[in-house]
């Protein structure tokens, strides 16, 4: 998810909150602790906070670093940066106990991604939407669509060892809006949007074996 253009608080809140349906934090919990942010990076850090809270022993925040405890042993170090034009920030965003990952809340300037580190193998796999994990535990779901800039498609990938592999890709002829995933089962991912000149969203089923897949 991307957002290129500087944000009033309610929208930035608003925006941060219908990422998807797998965000960590019930929306109203997100719009609470985003109220009054300086801009993308404090709101992260907010949301960051609350989730330390219940994994103490998962991560460390110590200024401008978030150090991130490996399995069995090790830290792994992100560290924010700030110049011009450049700034780059790191929150926790959520933790995946069934693949022992933390997903991470990236942010670039004005732009939003996210990335999911893999704390058995130190693998990290840069992502541009926050990923959605199947129930499965197989796969990772990612919708990206914005009004620019972005790919605006529908991506799976595969959980490895060495990190994500991207598995398949899926783009609608014309850009969707309010694009949400979330799996029905480890086969069937379900996919909420609006198409262009639509006035209500619509919802269907699509199996990761559908033809509608594109595959490297």
């Amino acid at each position: 998810m991307r957002l290129r253009a500087p944000l009033a608080v309610g929208a930035l809140a608003a925006a941060l909150a219908n990422v998807s349906a797998a965000a960590p934090l019930p929306q109203e919990r997100v719009l609470d602790l985003c109220a009054g942010v300086e801009g993308i990076t404090h709101c992260g850090r907010r949301i960051e906070a609350e989730q330390l809270k219940s994994l103490p022993d998962l991560a460390v925040r110590d200024g401008d670093t978030l150090r991130v405890k490996l399995f069995p042993s090790g830290t792994r170090e992100f560290v924010d940066t700030a110049s011009a034009g450049s700034d780059r920030g790191y929150a926790l965003w959520d933790y995946w106990s069934p693949i022992n990952a933390v997903v991470l809340f990236v942010t670039s300037g004005d732009d939003i991604s996210y990335a999911v580190l893999q704390r058995a193998s130190n693998a990290l796999t840069a992502l541009p939407a926050e990923p959605v994990l199947a129930p499965d535990r197989q796969r990772v779901a990612v919708a990206d669509f914005c009004p620019a800039r972005c790919a605006n498609e529908i991506t799976l990938w595969r959980v490895t060892r060495e990190g994500l592999r991207k598995e398949a890709a899926m783009k609608p002829a014309a850009a969707w809006a309010d694009v949400t995933v979330s799996w029905k089962d480890g086969e069937t991912l379900t996919i909420q949007y609006t198409p262009p000149g639509a006035a209500k969203p619509r919802t269907e089923d699509r199996s990761v074996s559908d033809r509608a897949w594109q595959r490297p």
